[in-house]
Parts: structure tokens; sequence; C-alpha cells
């Protein structure tokens, strides 16, 4: 693999590889704005599906920053398989070493032949930390903004004012008797409910297969749980939720064709709001985006905003590598 230095620098840029498994681990660890999405036990279960280009930066032989990524053609993306990314480093780096480390990884990935960098950011909830680094080294590198994508977040630990909606959908889901168990049934879940609606009303599957799903739960057991929703003992509704340090974000929600004269998916909700994650700073809806940013399901948004929720953004960025030079001369 190429190695990267420049002018007896002290920083290295280095292509992962699997003897930096540890290295790689540890920053996401103890990084202000990781997840457990970027560990390599998560990254790398569709390796085949993805051409790896990630990096790892060290200083002074030190592994201070990471990049998860993939490439194409002549393209880096902050990788596809992912629901976000971009640099990942930790709480003690100042803003004068975040703009090296990304002038290096520039350099590096120009070096390799890249033409343009790809980043999709991550939300600003998901960080422990300020962490707008990345976005004003966008505004430097002339990045042209290529999408934004509205997420709808509540707080659980705040009073949340439910819809009318909402609520009267709560008072059907008990009148049925319905019953909200994380029982971790992802067969059950995935091929009567999730699979036949993506089908059905997407043309679509879910981006993890049953297997890859099951996969990657019993490597991230407190991270990825499921939630079932039963009328008796048929399964008539859930989520698949992915939980970080200050976020619980539902993957996949669906339910059978019931779901309104049941209340299943409002009961559900109400149930993990007020029960499993009221400590958790944020619950994450996730998009309610089509046709790359720019329209918004307005039938889907009206129901998560009916929990309380409301918009952040995030942001999808183009970057155009012989840009770098825009990095020089920044601090006076």
């Amino acid at each position: 693999m190429t190695d990267y230095t420049i002018n007896n620098s002290n920083y290295v840029v280095k292509f992962y590889e699997p003897s930096y498994y540890s290295h790689w681990n540890k920053l996401v660890h103890t990084a202000k704005n990781a997840t457990f999405l970027f560990h390599r036990d998560f990254m790398d279960y569709h390796q085949d599906r993805f051409q790896d280009a990630s990096v790892i930066v060290f200083k002074n032989s030190k592994p201070i920053a990471l990049f998860p990524a993939n490439k194409t053609e002549n393209t880096i993306f902050s990788h596809q398989g992912l629901t976000y990314g971009g640099l990942v480093y930790g709480l003690k780096l100042k803003f004068q070493t975040v703009l090296e480390i990304f002038k290096h990884l520039l350099q590096f990935y120009k070096s390799e032949g890249f033409d343009f960098l790809q980043i999709k950011q991550l939300p600003e909830i998901y960080a422990s930390a300020p962490n707008d680094e990345l976005d004003y080294l966008m505004f430097l590198l002339d990045a042209k903004l290529t999408r934004r994508d509205v997420l709808s977040v509540v707080k659980p630990a705040e009073e949340i004012a439910f819809s009318k909606d909402r609520k009267d959908g709560v008072k059907r889901a008990v009148k049925n008797k319905l019953i909200v168990k994380n029982d971790n049934f992802f067969d059950s879940f995935w091929n009567t409910i999730l699979i036949p609606n993506l089908k059905e009303k997407h043309q679509t599957k879910p981006v993890h297969s049953l297997q890859e799903i099951k996969l990657l739960h019993q490597r991230f057991p407190n991270n990825i749980k499921q939630f079932n929703v039963y009328q008796e003992t048929e399964l008539v509704a859930g989520t698949t939720v992915f939980i970080t340090n200050r976020v619980a974000h539902s993957q996949y929600i669906s339910a059978n064709s019931d779901k309104n004269k049941l209340g299943s998916l409002d009961f559900l909700h109400d149930y993990l709001l007020k029960n499993i994650f009221k400590e958790t700073p944020f619950f994450d809806f996730g998009i309610s985006n089509e046709n790359q940013g720019k329209q918004v399901n307005s039938g889907l948004l009206y129901w998560k905003e009916g929990f309380g929720a409301r918009s952040i953004t995030q942001d999808f960025y183009t970057v155009s590598i012989a840009n770098l030079k825009k990095l020089n001369n920044v601090m006076l």
C-alpha cells in the first residue's frame, strides 16, 4: 500500500489494511464523531459490494484520524455503504490540526489518481462535541452541495406533545390489546412485513438482507435491536433500531395493512419514546426525502412530526481534489 508524506511532515496517510484493525477500532471508540457503523466489523459485512478505499492518518507514528471510504473509478466516496461518514477524529484535535489532516488526506488521494471526493456528513446529533470543522473546509474548498436531506428528530427526555392523530392511534392500539416486545425476531419481521411492503410500495428491497441484519445484530447486540408489535400472537408491526451513544434511529419501520385500524406504529413509537429511549438524547425517525433530497414525502413527514419530531439536515458534498491548494494560507 502507498504511504504519503510531504515536506518531511510528521503526518503519514495510509490505506486501511487488516493489520490496522485494532488501531482503527480504538479510534472509532474514542472519537467525538464516530458510531458503531464505523467499526470494521460493521463496515466489512458488505466488503464484497464495495472497493474499500478507507485511510488512516498517523502523526508521529500515532493514528489520529480515519476516513471510511470506498472508490469507484476516479472518485472516492465517504462510504456508500454507510448512512453517514466524513473525517473521524478525537475531541482533543483542534481546528488547525484537522485542517492539516484533511490537506494530507486530499493530497494522498490525488497521488493515487483520484479526482473527486464525495462526502455524506455526519448529522450533528450523532457527535458528542462540536463538530463543524469539515463544514468549514467544504466552504474553503468550494465544494458543491449536491444533496440535503431532512431528518425528523425528537428529544425523548423533554415533554413531547403528540398530535391528536398520534394520540388516537395509541388509544386504538390499547383498545386492540397490542403489545410491544424486544424479541429480536428479525426473521418474521423481514419475511412477513418488511420485504413484502417494500416490494409492493417501492419495488425495492431492504438495504440489509435478513442474513446481514442477523449477522450485524450478533456482532452488535447492544446497538441493533428489533422491536415487534403483536395482536395476541400475530405480528402486526415492527421497527429495527440502530442505537448509538446519543441517538436511537429507526432504521426500518413497517406494519401490516391494518396499521391505521390498529394504531400499531403509533403505539410502538409511543412505547419506545416514553419507555425504552426516554433517557436517550435524541430519537431519529430518519429522512422523508425522495428524488435525491429534492422532494419530501408529506404523509411520512406528517406522521413523524406528529410525535413532536422536528427537522435537522444532512448535507452531501462533492469536492474537486484539485482544489486542495485552497487550503493553503488559511491560517494567518
